[in-house]
């Protein structure tokens, strides 16, 4: 399984953003990128009454929505999968996968800080880093909120450089 790091923080604190800078700058030194985004709540992709739904009401177990340049996959569960569930859905055929959210998984974590929103996180485990805007007394390395490339430069350096030399 490609590694997996998650992106964490408090509400409209820049995760979304912070993910959209590492997947362009990761993408642009020829890796390949998958994303996992945690949703507080239900999730509503699939109406009543079109196709894929009455699939699944009917009594299928997952079905596939697929276009001519889309697939989604469809699959009731009854309890919430954990993201090393989820990242194995996804396969082998990425170089990393950044998930956004999922505070309390064993993965690496980078937290988004902003200085507005109050302290940083507390309980966060495995934190490789915090992106913020101002400077914090912690012990984890700590990058400015645009400093993509640098961030960038700690995963490749810490997990993607040694998994393309096998």
């Amino acid at each position: 399984m490609p590694p997996l790091i998650s992106i964490v923080g408090k509400s409209k604190s820049g995760k979304t953003t912070l993910i959209e800078g590492l997947i362009s700058e990761l993408r642009s030194r020829g890796y390949r990128v998958a994303t996992i985004k945690h949703a507080a709540s239900k999730l509503t992709l699939d109406k009543p009454g079109k196709d894929s739904w009455r699939h699944i009401q009917a009594g299928s177990q997952a079905t596939v929505i697929i276009s001519p340049n889309q697939s989604m996959l469809l699959k009731p569960i009854h309890q919430e999968l954990g993201l090393d569930e989820v990242a194995r859905l996804l396969g082998d055929d990425y170089d990393i996968i950044l998930a956004e959210g999922f505070k309390q998984s064993a993965v690496p974590k980078i937290e988004v800080h902003r200085r507005a929103a109050g302290a940083i996180l507390r309980g966060i485990t495995n934190l490789i880093a915090i992106a913020t805007d101002e400077p914090l007394q912690t012990g984890a390395r700590q990058f400015s909120l645009h400093d993509v490339k640098g961030l960038a430069d700690l995963l490749e350096n810490s997990f993607l450089k040694n998994q393309r030399e096998i």
